[in-house]
């Protein structure tokens, strides 16, 4: 009798073990798809629930060796789905937006160095193939290749800073090209790898070239550039032309992170890090509060404790803050944006603290 309890208890710990197994693997699908691709522990990257979603990654890849944004591929496709996706993996561009393409090659390259599976170093070989294609001459990339045609999404084909598009592609090619972490276990040849920081040369000498300059002093940048005349161009109604106080932010983190900067690389720091201080904005913060229609309503309250922050944009011509709706009439403030984009866009930002924090360090460390 004791025989038997105790085989029944080791057969109940046995599956105990193995629902607690189950549900740690199954942890994955409740989670966004960047933290998948990107942040999930490197042991995860070794197991079978990996390899599956590598395949619907796979199967999503565009011919042209890019893919399509904002698509959770860690979760189940069906039938139907794969069918959809196989029939348009011909469609013409893929794109560089909200972290695509980059994410869905960094997260092959997370699986491959665990289980060395030959189709996903073939798939991330197409990728850095595409990002070689849509490499322009100048050195930058849009935000969508083959370049969009239409006068609603021409915007696409400018030089595309906004939301780190450039500076995401830029730290692929730097990694690959070092052989950093997983992209060491990639069979890249020395010619590929060589290449890639050829690319990535080409894109940081891109960037110093868009700096927008004034008074003969290099500042910020625009989320996005003119890809012949190097100047800043508008996107979306709301996202006119303007320094800007967001993604300027991570080319200069970019650019602090490289080991032997130039003297032209240098000059751009200083340069934007001037820019930062004398555009920061003190005494006020960020609050959610109820409008007279019981709806969340982003508004800005005087706080002289509250931390610096910074417009997304700021105007070519003043240097001033300012503020768009769908119309592309700029404003003066963010309470006279009608709720829809007051509340679904990022309008200050906190980041080029982290720059001013680290840029002390970083020249007496990195400038000779």
């Amino acid at each position: 009798m004791k025989r038997i309890t105790a085989a029944l208890v080791l057969t109940l710990m046995g599956v105990s073990a193995m629902a607690q197994s189950s549900a740690d693997q199954a942890e994955y699908l409740e989670k966004s798809w960047k933290q998948v691709a990107t942040q999930m522990p490197d042991a995860w990257y070794a197991s079978p629930q990996a390899l599956h979603v590598a395949d619907n990654v796979m199967l999503a890849q565009k011919e042209v060796g890019g893919w399509f944004k904002n698509k959770p591929y860690h979760h189940e496709l069906s039938e139907a789905e794969k069918a959809e996706l196989a029939e348009h993996k011909g469609d013409p561009g893929s794109t560089f937006d909200n972290g695509a393409t980059i994410m869905e090659m960094r997260f092959l390259a997370k699986v491959y160095a665990a289980q060395k599976h030959e189709p996903l170093a073939n798939a991330f070989a197409k990728g850095l193939d595409y990002i070689f294609l849509s490499q322009y001459e100048c050195g930058g990339w849009p935000q969508f290749y083959p370049v969009r045609t239409g006068k609603s999404v021409a915007y696409s084909g400018h030089i595309t800073y906004n939301d780190n598009s450039m500076v995401n592609i830029l730290k692929l090619l730097n990694d690959v090209a070092e052989a950093d972490d997983e992209m060491a276990h990639l069979p890249l040849s020395d010619e590929v790898r060589a290449q890639a920081r050829e690319r990535f040369n080409r894109g940081i000498d891109c960037i110093l070239k868009t700096q927008i300059v004034v008074d003969g002093q290099p500042t910020v940048w625009c989320a996005q550039h003119d890809a012949e005349t190097f100047l800043p161009a508008n996107a979306r109604k709301y996202e006119l032309a303007s320094f800007s106080g967001s993604e300027s932010t991570g080319i200069v983190q970019l650019l602090m992170d490289i080991d032997h900067p130039s003297p032209a690389v240098v000059a751009a720091v200083d340069g934007a890090v001037k820019w930062f201080e004398a555009h920061k904005i003190e005494g006020i913060r960020l609050d959610k509060q109820k409008d007279e229609q019981g709806r969340k309503n982003l508004v800005v309250v005087s706080d002289p404790a509250a931390p610096a922050l910074w417009a997304r944009f700021y105007d070519l011509e003043t240097g001033k803050p300012f503020f768009c709706d769908r119309d592309g009439i700029k404003k003066n403030s963010l309470a006279e944006i009608g709720h829809e984009r007051r509340n679904g866009y990022g309008w200050y930002t906190d980041t080029p603290a982290k720059v001013l924090k680290k840029y002390p360090e970083w020249r007496a460390k990195k400038v000779k």
